[in-house]
């Protein structure tokens, strides 16, 4: 449903959600039901309304994030299917801002009698945001209201042509039309439902991914960096990204060069060559007097949440600046469309000041550098696929700079080689929450986060509410305590289930807040840094729902995109 359109769900509420809650589902929608994947899927309803059918998908075991504009009718939703896992937004078409800031993908979108309330001026650009957000082999699927309007709501003609024209320009074919009789009785009005599924990932992504990474043509290892640290960006700090209109997300310049930091500095120091003529930093543009004063720094030393003083942070300052400068001179300058000279990122520079006596590297510090514009459905493969994309830059990497070294009368250690491409995750490392921890439990009771037990100084574990076996994060919000019999013998390394994550939401929130939030200024800034760059949800008026709200989202995402086994206490 539109912005424009719900005056009439507002008013009505109450007597709409008493017809919706008289149909059923399996009437309604029986004509395409059998099109649907198996559970646990991820539906998205948009215009739910009374919530009748995402309770029915809830209830089927399906993931369902339900979109609805009108306060009146979620709360009808809301009191009428209570204990459903349905999570709820206030959102609408054409921009759907906040389904978008989840970061999540869906296996089937379903508009049920919404479309007819889309402007027809809107639809083109709703439909392009609804296939943005479907998965490759998605169904989207669209009921069709024919029949006049209801004076009570704004209505504008639709139909199925429509639909299937948009489809034909986002890769996505009509797998089924089917056509139904008004189940209320109404004899003037009729219905259709057209089910169109994505195939690919719909957006030209993945074919522009390939041209870069294998045909485009590249003098130094700069483009594969720029590409590489973008997807790093997108995989582990997507909170930082936002909106720049419907075509492009802007993310912090500082953020791109902190990871080209963490890139290079392994590659540099095993003198690795990035140009044909390069040998250890010599001819980088970005190995200047910043480079040479973080050479006592690990690649792991420059990551978000770090706080450095001093010539510390001179030098840190220094090295993201030049860093920053080449990015936006060099591969986001000569990265073009295929055929032409556009970039396909747009670098916008703001020149850095005066050199802070202390900086805590956050999304406001990063973006003090300047932003790089991303194609939206560029930065969306790159956060579902990288899985698959960071295998195929890191050989194309390998193969220039064997080449390269080739050039140079040099033979590479293909150990050397293969330790130094890696991306520098975390140690897993829980000592400061273990730490805090002992000391809580000496002023108070500590309980585990999954059983409510309380816990001992021997039963005391620290467990990765991600495991890290499917996302090495130490972010101080993954880290909880748990009893060590069920983290060791149990849980070990499967996802809580979602019923599972919401039955420990106020032990782990009561966490978070004596164990970082209130332990200091510094403890409590890297969490909420941390928090705001791995996690889907904003910086700004941070707080401990808004993070739990996210790592609800982080679950789906790793659930759905991954299949990590779940788990659920007994």
């Amino acid at each position: 449903m539109t912005g424009a359109g719900w005056d009439g769900y507002e008013a009505l509420a109450t007597e709409l959600a008493r017809g919706y809650e008289s149909l059923r589902t399996e009437d309604l929608h029986g004509g395409w039901s059998d099109l649907l994947p198996d559970p646990p899927a991820a539906v998205l309803d948009v215009g739910a309304g009374s919530g009748r059918d995402a309770a029915w998908f809830s209830a089927r075991g399906y993931e369902v994030i339900a979109v609805e504009p009108s306060d009146a009718m979620r709360a009808e939703a809301q009191k009428r299917h209570p204990g459903t896992r349905v999570r709820w937004l206030a959102d609408s078409l054409p921009a759907l801002a906040e389904v978008y800031r989840l970061g999540l993908t869906f296996d089937v979108i379903l508009l049920s009698a919404v479309w007819m309330h889309v402007p027809p001026t809107e639809r083109q650009r709703a439909f392009r945001k609804l296939m943005m957000l479907l998965r490759p082999s998605g169904l989207l699927v669209v009921t069709l209201r024919l029949g006049p309007s209801d004076p009570q709501r704004r209505m504008y003609p639709v139909s199925a042509e429509e639909l299937v024209t948009f489809a034909a320009s986002h890769a996505a074919a009509l797998s089924r039309h089917t056509h139904e009789p008004d189940r209320s009785g109404r004899t003037d009005v009729r219905w259709e439902s057209v089910v169109l599924r994505l195939s690919d990932d719909g957006t030209g992504a993945l074919p522009l991914l390939r041209h870069i990474i294998l045909n485009d043509q590249k003098s130094a290892t700069y483009k594969l960096g720029l590409l590489r640290a973008v997807a790093r960006a997108a995989d582990g700090a997507s909170g930082m990204a936002c909106p720049h209109g419907d075509e492009r997300v802007s993310v912090p310049l500082g953020l791109i060069a902190l990871n080209w930091l963490r890139l290079y500095k392994p590659l540099i120091d095993a003198r690795l060559p990035q140009l044909p003529n390069n040998r250890e930093s010599q001819g980088l543009g970005f190995a200047g007097e910043g480079w040479q004063r973080i050479a006592s720094l690990s690649a792991l030393d420059l990551r978000v949440g770090a706080r450095f003083r001093g010539e510390g942070a001179g030098a840190v300052h220094a090295a993201l600046r030049e860093a920053a400068r080449t990015i936006t001179e060099m591969p986001a300058h000569y990265l073009t469309w295929p055929g032409t000279s556009e970039p396909v990122m747009m670098a916008q520079r703001i020149r850095a000041g005066r050199v802070p006596a202390e900086i805590i590297i956050d999304e406001r510090y990063l973006r003090a550098f300047g932003e790089l514009l991303v194609p939206t459905h560029l930065w969306r493969a790159l956060a579902r696929y990288d899985v698959w994309i960071e295998p195929a830059l890191v050989a194309e990497w390998i193969r220039l700079m064997e080449i390269y070294a080739l050039h140079q009368d040099r033979k590479l250690d293909p150990a050397v080689v293969a330790r130094a491409m890696v991306w520098a995750e975390p140690a897993r490392d829980v000592a400061v929450a273990r730490r805090i921890a002992l000391d809580l439990m000496a002023a108070m009771p500590l309980y585990c986060t999954w059983t409510g037990k309380r816990l001992t100084e021997r039963s005391l574990d620290i467990d990765h509410c991600m495991p890290w076996s499917a996302w090495p994060c130490e972010d101080l919000w993954n880290l909880v305590p748990a009893d060590r019999t069920v983290n060791q013998h149990k849980k070990r390394q499967k996802l809580p289930s979602a019923g599972a994550l919401v039955a420990a939401r106020d032990l782990m929130m009561g966490w978070w807040g004596r164990a970082y939030v209130r332990q200091g200024e510094a403890l409590s800034e890297r969490f909420f840094a941390e928090t705001a760059a791995s996690l889907s949800i904003g910086q700004a008026h941070m707080s401990l729902d808004l993070v739990f709200d996210g790592v609800e989202a982080r679950r789906m995402v790793l659930r759905l995109d991954q299949q990590v086994e779940e788990w659920t206490p007994d």
